[in-house]
């Protein structure tokens, strides 16, 4: 199903001051690039909690990857700097991209990076049906993953704070991404990070769309559908199957049609 929303009125003085201020962070942030928005993401220290977890995951590590580097910093979104589709996850895994240092990559066979790429391989966005580690030669095609939280969250819960300071980073990646049209949420709360960044650019929508796995809404150019997290409490459940998976990337293939 695809809802059309329309965007409600705020006060104009305040949308005026707030569009001039996202005007002048996306034009300093679109100069610098992407590369400066990584640096500025994995060499970010603001939240003590997080920090503190990670590194000391990155320390004592699993007993399967005791002979590895851990990554244990902030992780940044990859892909295609000139992509449609932004597939937007909630936070790394402990020892899956805190580990690898790739959102959605090295978190085993059959986990949620394996499930995911081989629903955007389908449909062209992958190059591989796989993402087992940070050097495994997959490239996104006119798509590109970031995460609402850069660090893994203790039981892969963020607190509300952690995920409001965060979502700066996901505005500076989005705003070095000229192209983006269509946002694949999967879950809510990456559901709910996706309406705030369109919030950012002035779109606000009330009441908040609902979540649903393949909902979708349209509203000023953008897409967002929402899909059911690939966590392998998801998967293993049946809660979402690989066809369900597919039809949401077969949704955003229909929206942006093919390549450019």
């Amino acid at each position: 199903m695809i809802a059309k929303l329309t965007r409600i009125a705020k006060n104009k003085p305040t949308l005026l001051r707030e569009h001039r201020e996202l005007r002048e962070h996306r034009s300093g942030v679109a100069t610098a690039g992407l590369a400066a928005v990584r640096q500025q993401i994995i060499s970010c220290n603001q939240c003590a909690r997080l920090r503190t977890y990670c590194q000391r995951v990155a320390s004592e590590k699993r007993a399967a990857y005791r002979h590895e580097t851990y990554w244990g910093r902030p992780v940044a979104g990859f892909g295609d700097p000139q992509a449609r589709v932004l597939v937007l996850g909630l936070a790394p895994a402990a020892h899956g991209a805190n580990r690898t240092g790739r959102v959605f990559t090295g978190d085993g066979p059959l986990g949620s990076g394996d499930f995911l790429m081989r629903a955007m391989h389908a449909h062209g966005f992958a190059s591989i049906p796989t993402s087992q580690n940070a050097d495994d030669g997959l490239i996104l095609e006119d798509a590109f993953i970031a995460a609402a939280v850069r660090c893994a969250p203790p039981g892969n819960k963020p607190t509300p704070d952690e995920i409001a300071v965060c979502h700066f980073h996901l505005v500076a990646e989005v705003a070095a991404l000229p192209r983006v049209a269509v946002i694949i949420a999967l879950g809510r709360i990456a559901f709910d990070s996706a309406w705030r960044l369109l919030e950012d650019r002035g779109i606000v929508v009330r009441p908040r769309a609902p979540f649903g796995h393949d909902l979708a809404y349209e509203i000023d150019g953008y897409m967002v559908i929402g899909s059911y997290h690939p966590s392998r409490q998801n998967t293993n459940t049946g809660r979402l199957t690989p066809a369900m998976l597919d039809a949401v990337f077969a949704r955003a293939r229909r929206r942006v049609g093919s390549r450019l």
